[in-house]
């Protein structure tokens, strides 16, 4: 867990904005100041959705500016949370409490940083590239996949990759504004983007590179579980260090419930580790 529980705060969040993308994707920003204040690549927000429902539900944080005061949230509608959550207007309240979670830990030993998205797991690689591109010493490289159109203003690549494969051409705008090299798979037709998975995109790169440059390596991930289990492998192939940020249901996220916990190998043998306060991120090779 990312600091002290009494780092985890409640606020009735405003909502400055409201950005509806194809295939039901959506990105909201919460003006939630103490919550953007402790927010690290990672960690996430238990939002309550509706006043009609008991129930929370977790979302990564994508970005968030402590001296603004906000947070912001890309969520897919799923269900009748996120689909009450999508209802919610400019001005509106939402109740989150954040940030929950163990974030990220970069390893400074190895600055060419992989980070690789799927789906709605994109939004820690956001914020974890947005960190990187802040400091000084950073080499990070930003791969993603979706099977849907991507929730983001895209372009063509400017930042240089060698050794990326035709025709991955397409790259995040956003990313590409802080300089931060992008390159996007998917195995639906979608103009300029690598057909296939993401973890085979990063294979193809990862290829290319010498023993030095990839000894440089370290990746990190989010997504669904089977494109983590796929970079776990990817990961062990190569012999690279993973973190990976898991994606669970869960009821408290304060480490209560158990609801939400998980398989991990340790020192000691299998344990059930769970993913709100243990987590989310774990080393890959611990957990796949």
């Amino acid at each position: 867990m990312s600091g002290e529980r009494n780092t985890i705060y409640v606020e009735d969040a405003e909502v400055i904005s409201h950005v509806a993308h194809p295939a039901a994707q959506f990105v909201l920003r919460l003006h939630a100041p103490r919550c953007a204040a402790s927010a690290r690549p990672g960690s996430f927000v238990h939002v309550r959705c509706d006043a009609s429902l008991p129930m929370r539900r977790p979302y990564s944080i994508m970005r968030a500016s402590p001296r603004e005061g906000w947070i912001e949230l890309l969520y897919k509608i799923v269900g009748i949370g996120s689909r009450a959550l999508s209802q919610r207007r400019v001005s509106e309240r939402v109740n989150v409490m954040g940030p929950i979670g163990r974030p990220f830990a970069p390893q400074r030993e190895r600055p060419r940083a992989l980070l690789l998205g799927g789906g709605v797991g994109i939004p820690p690689m956001i914020f974890l590239a947005e960190q990187l591109a802040a400091e000084r010493g950073w080499h990070p490289l930003v791969l993603m996949g979706s099977e849907v159109p991507f929730p983001f203003a895209l372009t063509t690549a400017v930042q240089p990759v060698a050794g990326m494969p035709d025709p991955a051409s397409a790259a995040i705008t956003l990313l590409e504004e802080w300089g931060v090299p992008s390159r996007l798979a998917s195995g639906v037709a979608q103009s300029n983007c690598y057909r296939g998975f993401v973890t085979d995109l990063a294979r193809s790169w990862l290829a290319t590179l010498d023993e030095r440059s990839r000894a440089e390596v370290a990746i990190y991930a989010c997504g669904p579980t089977a494109m983590l289990a796929a970079t776990a492998r990817l990961a062990r192939e190569f012999g690279l260090p993973c973190e990976v940020a898991l994606e669970e249901l869960m009821a408290c996220a304060t480490g209560g419930c158990a609801g939400c916990a998980v398989r991990v190998q340790t020192p000691q043998g299998p344990a059930m580790k769970k993913v709100c306060v243990d987590g989310p991120v774990f080393d890959a090779a611990l957990v796949f």
